[in-house]
């Protein structure tokens, strides 16, 4: 379907993030085995709890709205996992490992962080106003969880004095 008018867009973004949650809700458990830090582990698992509460919540503006869906793949989720992987299998576990780490979460966070802006913008001028706190609301938990990783990062590079190979 061409997206020709602002509530197609709507629709077409809502269901862009709705895959990207449901990818994030696979690959959140293999990236909280991955890390060391005790933090960053206890941080991947919040954050699948959060995110499973995020998918209903895109349930719920679905309902809410009376809109269906795009069976649609997030190929940029898509790719911010498969990098996930490659920091796995390509980098030793430890602290370094646990700073890529960090650094993949945060891009997932900040490609989150905008899509939720854009699709509560949306949803504002489209005069969703019962949707709109819903989707707040995850905007919300998605900056709070950036903050959370960049402190820390910020704690254990402070624990980690930098060594040369």
């Amino acid at each position: 379907m061409p997206i020709k008018t602002m509530e197609d867009l709507f629709i077409h973004e809502l269901s862009d993030i709705y895959s990207a949650e449901k990818q994030l809700t696979k690959a959140l458990p293999r990236l909280a085995r991955a890390a060391t830090h005790p933090e960053l582990v206890a941080a991947f698992e919040t954050h699948l709890e959060e995110t499973v509460g995020q998918v209903e919540r895109i349930d719920k503006v679905v309902e809410l709205l009376g809109i269906k869906l795009k069976r649609i793949k997030c190929a940029a989720m898509e790719g911010l996992v498969e990098e996930g992987k490659e920091i796995i299998d390509g980098v030793e576990e430890g602290p370094v490992r646990d700073a890529a780490l960090i650094g993949g979460a945060q891009k997932v966070e900040h490609y989150e962080i905008a899509s939720y802006g854009t699709i509560a913008a949306l949803a504002k001028q489209l005069g969703y106003k019962d949707a709109l706190p819903l989707l707040l609301e995850t905007l919300a938990e998605e900056k709070a969880t950036d903050e959370k990783l960049t402190l820390i990062a910020k704690s254990s590079s402070s624990a980690q004095p930098a060594k040369a190979a």
